[in-house]
């Protein structure tokens, strides 16, 4: 499976920004070990559905330790038997896009 997730503190720092809390987040689902990517609004990870969802929650948790509210957006892609899609469905689109 595939969940783009978002996560926002429900408060920011003196300057507005939720920068270092979101990047807290972003470390733990790269110390994971899951295949991620990263961009301006999500990141996305791939995996199990147990080993994603742990991950996110402790993701979460970290932003919780700097925030007494947070925001959370999911959307997943559950597709069993497939993995390696994070990539693979990009060179599908770009296959299309070719012809």
């Amino acid at each position: 499976m595939i969940v783009a997730f978002s996560i926002s503190p429900g408060v920011a720092d003196e300057d507005g920004g939720v920068g270092e809390a979101v990047a807290e987040a972003v470390r733990v689902v790269r110390e994971s070990g899951l295949p991620y990517e990263t961009n301006a609004m999500f990141t996305n990870v791939e995996g199990e559905w147990d080993d994603v969802m742990a991950v996110i929650k402790s993701a979460v948790d970290v932003v919780c330790e700097r925030s007494p509210r947070v925001g959370l957006v999911l959307k997943a892609d559950i597709r069993p038997g497939y993995e390696g899609q994070l990539e693979a469905k990009v060179r599908r689109i770009d296959r299309h896009l070719e012809t």
